[in-house]
């Protein structure tokens, strides 16, 4: 059985980001993950999508982003468990709790930090004949990697940030790029609508609303799609790649089965305090969580994990006072015995 102070299930932004506010205070973290590697829809849906409000960083990339997120938490030396979902949880007589994963691993902690995310994701898909035969030989439903479209004629269906950020991204990948609507409206940001129009204007992206995706054609890998247009004849597009985005279908997977309270797939929280759920020492953090005013930004999930740490804290170290110290002050001390020590100017300064 792993032993830890504070289980984190997901190892999303959010998540990791927690090992570090945990780290100073002492804490030990382990996380538990689906997927196979940390990161969560960063690394496996959008690793290369641009995030333009992380603090400091005008722009960077999804995995990046992760990237320094695991490097910031590895002097904590978090443990992973990987690839396994956290399947049941039980409240132990003395308040701790073990939580067991589909494979069977048991991890047992005084406080668990729900940071799923969303859940896990389930694409939607559209309506259409043969879309099951040609899903992963044309049709795909994320960009993990867009070098995979290099020279490659794409289209891509949808109207939200997604669509118009990946059109945008790969009219300089792709030698060609359809983007398909049913609407003449976007739900994206106006300075991407924008952006998509300019390179429309420009020739280096084929826009066409209000229209929909009607049919497939191919043999052993998607050659053409049939685009109906409102008002129009039906059209035949040649194409390497058809990419719907029609968003993804969250679900909580078995924590909704925890005994917590959820509202609209996600889990209430107690703000006011400290973003602990209806379950004493089960907390919830970052997009999985609601409350009244709730943003569902990354920046928000590290707000939150900071406070839920000072929580976690009390909770495992009863009746032990904890004095708040600037990091610029105080350095940071890693489990594995290391100091970063604070400049001497700055501690002189705030002295």
């Amino acid at each position: 059985m792993i032993t830890t102070d504070i289980l984190i299930i997901g190892a999303g932004p959010t998540g990791l980001f927690t090992v570090f506010e945990a780290g100073l205070l002492k804490l030990k973290c382990h996380l538990i993950d689906a997927l196979p590697q940390p990161g969560g829809q960063c690394s496996e849906i959008y690793p290369k999508k641009p995030i333009y409000d992380i603090p400091a960083y005008p722009e960077i990339l999804a995995g990046d982003l992760t990237k320094k997120l695991l490097e910031q938490s590895k002097q904590f030396k978090p443990g992973f468990t990987l690839g396994e979902r956290a399947e049941t949880i039980e409240k132990q007589v003395d308040g701790s709790f073990i939580v067991t994963t589909n494979k069977g691993s048991k991890h047992h902690a005084p406080v668990v930090a729900i940071a799923g995310g969303l859940g896990s994701f389930e694409p939607r898909k559209p309506a259409l004949d043969q879309l099951s035969d040609f899903e992963d030989k044309g049709i795909a439903y994320m960009i993990k990697d867009p070098e995979v479209y290099r020279n490659k004629r794409v289209v891509i269906a949808g109207g939200g940030d997604s669509a118009l950020d990946w059109s945008i991204f790969l009219s300089d990948v792709a030698s060609e790029v359809t983007l398909i609507h049913r609407r003449t409206e976007f739900r994206g940001a106006l300075d991407s609508v924008e952006k998509v129009q300019e390179l429309k204007n420009k020739g280096k992206i084929n826009l066409i609303t209000p229209a929909e995706v009607t049919a497939l054609f191919g043999n052993d890998h998607l050659e053409a799609i049939e685009v109906t247009q409102t008002g129009q004849v039906a059209q035949r597009i040649e194409t390497d790649a058809f990419i719907p985005l029609f968003g993804l279908s969250p679900k909580l997977g078995p924590i909704a089965n925890w005994g917590l309270e959820i509202e609209k797939n996600a889990i209430k929280v107690n703000n006011a305090l400290d973003y602990q759920t209806n379950i004493p020492g089960i907390f919830a953090i970052g997009d999985v969580n609601t409350y009244p005013g709730k943003l569902k930004l990354i920046l928000c999930g590290f707000h939150e994990a900071t406070l839920m740490c000072q929580a976690a804290y009390k909770i495992i170290n009863p009746g032990k006072r904890f004095v708040l110290k600037y990091t610029t002050v105080s350095g940071i001390d890693g489990f594995d015995g290391t100091r970063k020590e604070a400049p001497k100017s700055v501690v002189k300064s705030i002295d």
